[in-house]
C-alpha cells in the first residue's frame, strides 16, 4: 500500500510539472513567433474577441484543380487557440473534388461530415489502407504525421469541420511537394518509378519546374 501511494505521489508531481501555469496564452501577433508558437498577449489586452472566430461561416473557393478549399482557424488567423493543443478548419469540397494524399507532421485530425458523401482514408507505416465512405453526421479520425485523403463521392457538394490536436497541425501535399516544386524530374523518376513524361505533365499542369 504505502508502494502505490509513492508511485501516485510521483506521478501527481509529474502531472503537476506539465500543468499549465496560465489559463491561456492568447497569441501576440506583434512579437515574435517561434518554435513553440506565438508569445503570449499581457492579460490586459486579451479581449472575448481573441476566443471567437467568424472566419468559418462562409465557404470556400472550390474552383480550382482539386476542386476543393480548405478554410482554416489555427494559432494564424486565431490567436485564442495558441498553446491550447487545439484549432479548427472548414473542407468544402465540389462535386468530383478531391483532396490529395497529404499529411498533418504536427498533429492528429478529426473529421466530422455535415452534409453531402465523401470517401476517406489513410495508410498506415506497415503501409494498410484504411478506407470508408462517410455520410452526414460521420466521423473519422486521421493519426497524425499519416498519408490521408478526402473525395466527393456523392452527387452534391460536400462539407466537413476537422479539428486537429494541434494550434498549428503544418499541412504538406503529396502532389504539390513533387510536382510544383524545383524537385528535378529525375530524381522523381528515380525514387517514385513514375515516367519521367507523366512527371513532366504534372509538373506543367501544377507550375513546378526541374
Amino acid at each position: 500500500m504505502k508502494m502505490i501511494l509513492t508511485i501516485f505521489f510521483i506521478f501527481s508531481l509529474l502531472s503537476l510539472a506539465h500543468a499549465s501555469v496560465v489559463d491561456f496564452c492568447v497569441a501576440d501577433y506583434n512579437a515574435p513567433n517561434g518554435p513553440a508558437g506565438y508569445s503570449c498577449k499581457p492579460p490586459s489586452k486579451v479581449t472575448v474577441n481573441d476566443f471567437v472566430y467568424h472566419g468559418l461561416a462562409a465557404a470556400g473557393n472550390t474552383t480550382n484543380i482539386i476542386k476543393a478549399a480548405v478554410t482554416t482557424a489555427i494559432d494564424a488567423q486565431f490567436p485564442g487557440v495558441n498553446g491550447l493543443g487545439i484549432s479548427i478548419a472548414r473542407l468544402d469540397i465540389a462535386v468530383g473534388g478531391v483532396i490529395p494524399l497529404h499529411t498533418h507532421p504536427g498533429a492528429s485530425e478529426v473529421l466530422v461530415v455535415i452534409k453531402g458523401t465523401i470517401s476517406a482514408g489513410f495508410v498506415s507505416s506497415d503501409n494498410v489502407v484504411y478506407l470508408k465512405t462517410l455520410h452526414k453526421g460521420d466521423v473519422m479520425i486521421f493519426p497524425q504525421g499519416l498519408l490521408h485523403f478526402q473525395i466527393n463521392v456523392g452527387g452534391s457538394n460536400a462539407l466537413t469541420f476537422n479539428s486537429f490536436s494541434s494550434a498549428n497541425p503544418r499541412l504538406q501535399i503529396l502532389d504539390y511537394a513533387l510536382f510544383e516544386s524545383d524537385f528535378p524530374t529525375k530524381l522523381i523518376t528515380a525514387t517514385t518509378f513514375i515516367d519521367p513524361a507523366v512527371v513532366k505533365k504534372l509538373k506543367s499542369v501544377l507550375g513546378g519546374s526541374g
